[in-house]
């Protein structure tokens, strides 16, 4: 059940990113082109079918359409009234790096014993076991 889950999960997401980033035109343009080609290779051959398919007065109704969908798609992508219609920029500042020094007066480092077993106790041998 939690591999059905992550598949589904997985490939709503990969759909949701195919349309959002307009590639079901794409796929609409593969499958014209690919019965154009294969209407004219049924009756030219191959190099002057692929030149026919892929030449601009070889189009047929569905890359108009896929061109006009794709214009209209992109012509739609406007700013809200009201919304200020310019670029946004982000500019990172990074914040100076903080000084850590110990002070020269200091009596002790952090490499003296005593420093690092202060106020701990030993630890109890043998060492306790986890429960499993």
């Amino acid at each position: 059940m939690r591999l059905v889950r992550r598949r589904l999960s997985l490939l709503l997401t990969l759909a949701a990113w195919l349309l959002a980033t307009g590639s079901q035109w794409d796929l609409v343009q593969t499958f014209a082109l690919g019965r154009m080609f294969a209407a004219n290779a049924s009756t030219m051959p191959l190099l002057a079918a692929a030149e026919r398919t892929l030449s601009p007065e070889g189009r047929c109704a569905i890359c108009a359409a896929v061109t006009a969908a794709k214009q209209q798609e992109g012509n739609s992508a406007t700013v809200p009234a009201g919304k200020a219609g310019g670029k946004i920029f982000l500019l990172y500042q990074p914040a100076a790096a903080p000084v850590v020094a110990a002070p020269v007066f200091s009596p002790w480092s952090l490499s003296d014993p005593f420093v690092t077993t202060a106020g701990r106790a030993a630890p109890p041998l043998p060492p306790p076991r986890a429960l499993a």
